[in-house]
């Protein structure tokens, strides 16, 4: 029997020399090949179509604004992105104030939202009590499911009258900033009309701040609860303080989160349409003083002349919403790139 043995095994070792004999005289290593197994295939193939399926989407929609501007891009040419003024059967159409507006909206939610939505975020994984955490994390999960129409209302009806002696304190005492300046007010006179603060881009700013807050604070709350748990025990234990390992770990670990979270609120920031619509008194003027009455943006102009458009009006809008497509893709591959260079973007070992 041990002799058996013994022949077998040196059998198999002559077998494993052989072998690598022959793969020495390949010239290298023998790959490995492990065979994935159907479900696993399955599983590619779906991702694949899936990820397929969205990029082929995008371009159809990209595709169908395009084909339906056309008509207005070949008549107004370059002039389409110079010209303030909106009148498409007139000849005279062009997406440079309702841009303007859009993004001065958009930057007002964002310096508004994202403060909140990190305090929000590092307070419900670094500071809540685990019995309330739940709740707060529902809370805000509800906050933003809410109806963008309800979010308008509320700043149309209560919002807009509470607001109007901040905005006027603003302009008192930082107007000799231009974006702060409010032209025919007078700060001098406590008398003077505050219908000049009404409508404006800083209240419609801020109502969609209170919209995207929610949607930012819960990519970023996702991110910072993944902070490697050993470099955290590890600041601890060299004796920093929670807000130390929250700065030196949370922080510059949830980077690519919180750009990736603030991005997508910018984006919903840009395209929000009714609460936009219900607050703003749109003007066609490139408009830059966000305290002063009187701002627009392209999905509100879509939204208040889609109805009474001319066939030629309806090719404008679908320039002005080509327009817009073309610039929250731009936003979103930006914050791609970004997000994909941060740790938390990338695979990490921890």
């Amino acid at each position: 029997m041990l002799r058996r043995t013994g022949e077998r095994t040196a059998a198999a070792h002559g077998s494993v020399g052989l072998a690598t004999e022959r793969t020495a005289a390949v010239g290298g290593p023998r790959g490995l090949y492990a065979d994935p197994g159907l479900p696993d295939r399955i599983f590619r193939g779906v991702a694949r179509g899936g990820g397929g399926l969205v990029l082929a989407v995008m371009l159809l929609v990209g595709g169908f604004l395009l084909y339906r501007a056309w008509q207005a891009l070949d008549r107004a040419g370059w002039s389409f992105i110079t010209t303030a003024a909106w009148e498409p059967d007139a000849g005279r159409f062009g997406i440079a104030a309702v841009i303007v507006g859009t993004v001065l909206i958009a930057l007002v939610a964002i310096l508004v939202a994202v403060p909140l939505a990190v305090c929000g975020a590092l307070y419900i994984s670094e500071y809540a009590p685990p019995s309330m955490r739940g709740t707060l994390i529902s809370v805000v999960d509800l906050m933003a499911a809410v109806p963008s129409v309800v979010y308008g209302l509320w700043g149309l009806f209560f919002f807009e009258g509470a607001v109007l002696p901040t905005a006027r304190w603003i302009a008192t005492y930082f107007g000799w900033f231009p974006p702060l300046s409010v032209v025919g007010a007078d700060p001098s006179d406590p008398l003077s009309t505050e219908t000049v603060y009404t409508s404006s881009t800083f209240i419609a700013g801020i109502v969609v701040a209170l919209m995207v807050a929610p949607i930012i604070c819960s990519v970023m709350r996702e991110v910072f609860t993944q902070a490697p748990a050993g470099e955290r025990e590890g600041a601890y234990a060299l004796g920093a303080t929670r807000w130390g390992m929250i700065r030196s770990v949370v922080l510059p670990f949830g980077k690519g989160g919180m750009i990736g979270g603030t991005m997508l609120g910018l984006g919903r920031a840009l395209g929000e349409t009714i609460a936009v619509y219900l607050i703003i008194s749109p003007v066609f003027v490139i408009q830059p003083h966000i305290l002063q009455s009187g701002t627009s943006s392209v999905s509100s102009l879509i939204a208040l002349r889609y109805g009474e458009a001319s066939p030629f009006g309806m090719s404008a809008l679908m320039a002005a919403g080509l327009a817009l497509f073309v610039m929250t893709l731009i936003v979103n591959f930006i914050a791609s790139s970004i997000v994909a260079r941060s740790r938390s973007g990338a695979s990490s070992d921890a």
